[in-house]
């Protein structure tokens, strides 16, 4: 649902298609699968109301009405402000807009299984990190940095960045930093770790002024209580080029590195690119080799997460210049 009616999504297999097959072209990397990932882990990151709402939404939608298995399930209310959000209401369509902040994420069939998998692959992802890898991807969709602990939106169920982030830390890392350089503000990761000394979330994103999600993003959030000052947001204007855009990216590693990091996940969302339709950017192919070479020099074990990026002919092209730059730069 976008601006009062129904739109195909942006959000299509066609995107890790595209990247999948330029990965193979230039044989970057081993490509394998993941194993499913217990709920345990998940509920380290997401409660468990949530994740139950999730695992039987569509068999719920299908059970309301049985020609529901025709379109998808999208909420039409939401509890803001003065209503509870403490109490789990009988009504499906309740529930629904009680986890979910926006109309533009439908549930469908397959939802649960393939936000599930996408959480696989990031923790599958942080396990090559722990046995000594330098670098991982996590190819994945539906995308993870705008879901919270218990919400979904913008195309996102499972934060995927944080499950990571979270894995890591359970794994006996100290100190993990997430880099979110999407153009939307990873607000769902963000409000995970905000209160959280050891977890710094850094975040390179269109000023939520005018950029969706618009209710977090904005520079002045610094993380509260344990977690003050290991939040750092830099919000940037429509039509950033690629150089105002890297001063923003190296301000975000310097951070990381007074941080004192031990290992880094990045959400690697490539809606950046000049020609994205639902952004603002200017960035242009190649710059995503130099992209990743900064990654790279931050010399820290890395986990890349797949998040947005809508210009789906060239996503293929943009994210395999990002590990490239960073694999020639890591010799």
């Amino acid at each position: 649902m976008f601006r009062g009616e129904l739109v195909p999504c942006f959000e299509i297999p066609a995107r890790t298609e595209y990247v999948l097959d330029e990965l193979r072209r230039r044989g970057l990397g081993t490509i394998a699968s993941a194993q499913e990932v217990p709920l345990p882990v998940l509920e380290r990151v997401h409660t468990p109301r949530y994740l139950q709402f999730l695992s039987t939404a569509w068999d719920e939608w299908i059970a309301l009405d049985p020609k529901n298995a025709e379109r998808d399930a999208l909420p039409s209310y939401w509890p803001i402000r003065t209503f509870r959000s403490d109490v789990l209401p009988a009504s499906f369509p309740a529930r629904m807009g009680l986890f979910s902040f926006d109309a533009g994420s439908p549930i469908t069939a397959g939802t649960w299984t393939a936000a599930r998998q996408g959480a696989a692959c990031a923790v599958a992802g942080v396990r090559e990190l722990l046995q000594g890898e330098r670098a991982a991807f996590a190819l994945t969709r539906p995308p993870g940095h705008h879901a919270g602990a218990d919400f979904f939106g913008g195309y996102c169920f499972l934060n995927n960045a944080a499950i990571a982030a979270q894995a890591l830390r359970d794994g006996g890392v100290e100190r993990v930093a997430i880099l979110d350089i999407d153009y939307h503000h990873g607000n769902g990761t963000q409000a995970i770790f905000y209160e959280r000394p050891d977890v710094f979330f850094a975040s390179v994103h269109g000023d939520p002024h005018t950029e969706y999600p618009y209710y977090l993003g904005y520079a002045d959030e610094h993380g509260a209580g344990a977690g003050e000052g290991f939040n750092l947001n830099l919000p940037l204007p429509r039509g950033t080029d690629y150089t105002r855009w890297r001063d923003a990216l190296s301000h975000a590693l310097e951070a990381i590195s007074r941080f004192g990091a031990q290992a880094l996940v990045v959400s690697l969302g490539l809606d950046t690119f000049e020609a994205d339709p639902v952004s603002g950017f200017a960035l242009r192919s190649d710059d995503y080799l130099r992209v990743g070479e900064a990654f790279s020099a931050a010399r820290l074990p890395t986990l890349f997460v797949f998040e947005g990026g809508y210009a789906v002919a060239e996503v293929g092209v943009n994210a395999a210049n990002v590990l490239q730059g960073f694999e020639h730069a890591a010799r």
